[in-house]
């Protein structure tokens, strides 16, 4: 969907100044710029390149929650830590998304509130000494990361033992599985996940030197402004609760793993048989809560989220009506004063017709008049229709924000509906494709329902629709028409997107269930849009093939027959 404005480019100046002289003046903000965030390449499960070379870990993904939440454009840059300290240093990097907050770092970084907890281990070769502390260090030979936390500590506090530096932490414990050298002092989790990854059964941590130290984002020392956005973001995501989700993903499965059943029931036979029995009859009773458990909290949290959304539409509503009070003074401007402007060109223009009969072309505003009484009109007239257009534009966003009363009994026509959401989603349209098709029936009957909620729905499905393009080369079609032998009023949604594994196919209403989890997605929407039909007694059905699309077919009862 695309707008030409051929007389506006050509004649920009003449336009300005009358938006000038009818509007109040205002500044315009600077785009803000990508933000660079590095971090280390190799330090499971915090911050890693996976397989492909990709950017992955706990690190990662949440700093692309927080720039999400905060509206900001991120590129994340992995490399050996050591080179990123310096990029930090030059200004190359704008912001680390993990380093120990320790006092030997406190003269160089800035630091926000800890999105971790870093226990640092001293690793060894089965068999080894235990260490309890760094004097037991003194004359041994010890692996650390090059610029990491433990090498700048051993560095200051000089105890005496034989530091060799190596790029990464599995550099180091590779080297001390091999028989090299005697201790490894690294990140405990990060050392288990990667003793784990490649199985390097050999070496155990023998002693925690420093236990829950402060894990941050870090600046250079006086970028405030960056260190705050993240800083709030991070206390966001904790709010919300989408922070402990990134926490269980990657942190949650290296916790030390449960006794098993087997062994229980070993101890309980050697035990008592009674204890055996009661043990027996609680996991039976524990399976069923927690079953029933399981279903009140799908439960639970999809009306909750339910709350939240409705809460959001409401607070969006005061904010819209607000909003729609200020952009409607100055646009009730435009539309008053531009019918006048043009009467008075029309009365002004037999004068200067008279005058150019008499003394040929003249200049007027530093245009011809032969060209200006053929351009000023149609510019007088493109503006009358923006200004008109920014108002039904802000009528429609009143209707969609407007407090929901529930109320089912409202004769609601589709078509109506579909160009509504057309236009509260243009901007996302514009965005992913210019080719968007519609065929909207006539004389359609009208149906039983609320008119926001069903707007809810179709907003949804092509914002989804959107969503699943692959290229701006491929297109949304929409398409309304009734069925007369169900009277039912139809509504197809088709896109040429991805599509739809046949898998995922039969879930994809589900409460919470969703493709795109990494991107944000939470699997609401097309939860909730089903439950708007089901409520207005109509279905929605999916139809779609791996790399050929997406229809969503919404069939909704008719009051009467066409």
């Amino acid at each position: 969907m695309t707008y030409a404005l051929p007389y506006t480019r050509r004649f920009l100046p003449v336009l300005l100044l009358v938006l000038c002289m009818l509007t109040p003046c205002s500044g315009w903000a600077a785009a803000a710029g990508t933000i660079v965030v590095g971090g280390d390449h190799n330090y499971p499960p915090y911050e890693f390149l996976d397989k492909d070379g990709h950017p992955a870990g706990f690190n990662v993904d949440l700093t692309r929650a927080i720039a999400e939440v905060m509206g900001m454009t991120v590129e994340i840059r992995l490399g050996r830590w050591e080179e990123i300290r310096k990029a930090l240093q030059r200004g190359d990097v704008d912001i680390v998304q993990g380093m120990v907050q320790a006092e030997v770092r406190a003269r160089d970084y800035d630091f926000s509130p800890p999105h971790s907890i870093i226990n640092q281990s001293v690793f060894a070769r089965r068999g080894a000494r235990t260490v309890q502390n760094l004097g037991d260090l003194k004359g041994k030979e010890v692996f650390v990361q090059n610029g990491g936390m433990m090498h700048d500590y051993l560095l200051e506090k000089n105890v005496g033992a034989a530091i060799f530096p190596v790029d990464t932490h599995i550099d180091a414990l590779r080297q001390l599985a091999a028989g090299k050298h005697d201790y490894a002092l690294v990140g405990n989790l990060p050392g288990l996940y990667l003793s784990r990854e490649f199985g390097l059964s050999n070496i155990v941590p023998v002693g925690k030197l420093f236990a829950g130290q402060p894990y941050c984002y870090a600046v250079k020392k006086g970028n405030d402004q960056i260190l705050s956005q993240f800083s709030e973001g991070l206390a966001i995501l904790k709010n919300t609760g989408r922070y402990q989700k990134i926490h269980d993903k990657w942190l949650g499965a290296l916790e030390p793993p449960t006794v098993s059943w087997r062994r229980i029931v070993t101890y309980a036979a050697i035990t008592a048989l009674p204890l055996l029995l009661l043990l027996s009859a609680i996991g039976y009773i524990n399976r069923r809560l927690t079953k029933e458990v399981a279903l009140r909290t799908q439960e639970m949290q999809l009306q909750q989220q339910q709350l939240i959304q409705a809460d959001k539409m409401a607070s969006l509503g005061i904010l819209v009506s607000g909003i729609a009070h200020e952009i409607n003074n100055p646009t009730g401007l435009l539309l008053y004063n531009l019918p006048v402007l043009k009467k008075i060109f029309r009365s002004a223009e037999e004068h200067l017709e008279e005058r150019f009969q008499k003394e040929g072309d003249f200049l007027i505003g530093g245009m011809r008049y032969s060209q200006f009484r053929e351009d000023i009109p149609l510019l007088i007239d493109e503006m009358l229709d923006g200004a008109t257009r920014i108002k039904r534009i802000v009528e429609d966003l009143k209707d969609f924000a407007r407090k929901d009363t529930s109320q089912m009994d409202q004769s609601v026509l589709l078509n109506d509906v579909v160009r509504a959401s057309l236009r509260l989603v243009e901007n996302s349209i514009r965005k992913t494709t210019g080719n968007v098709v519609t065929e909207l029936a006539e004389g359609l009957p009208a149906v039983r329902g609320n008119a926001q909620r069903i707007e809810q729905v179709v907003v949804n499905l092509i914002l989804n629709a959107c969503q699943a393009l692959p290229d701006p080369g491929k297109g949304i079609y929409l398409t309304t028409g009734y069925d007369a032998e169900r009277n039912e009023v139809l509504l197809l949604v088709r896109d040429e997107g991805v599509g739809i594994s046949s898998e995922d196919l039969p879930r994809i209403a589900d409460p919470f269930f969703t493709t795109k989890r990494e991107a944000g997605g939470t699997g609401l929407g097309l939860s909730v849009s089903a439950s708007i039909i089901k409520e207005h007694e109509g279905t929605m059905v999916f139809e779609s093939q791996p790399g050929e699309g997406t229809t969503v077919r919404v069939a909704l009862p008719a009051l009467q027959g066409a």
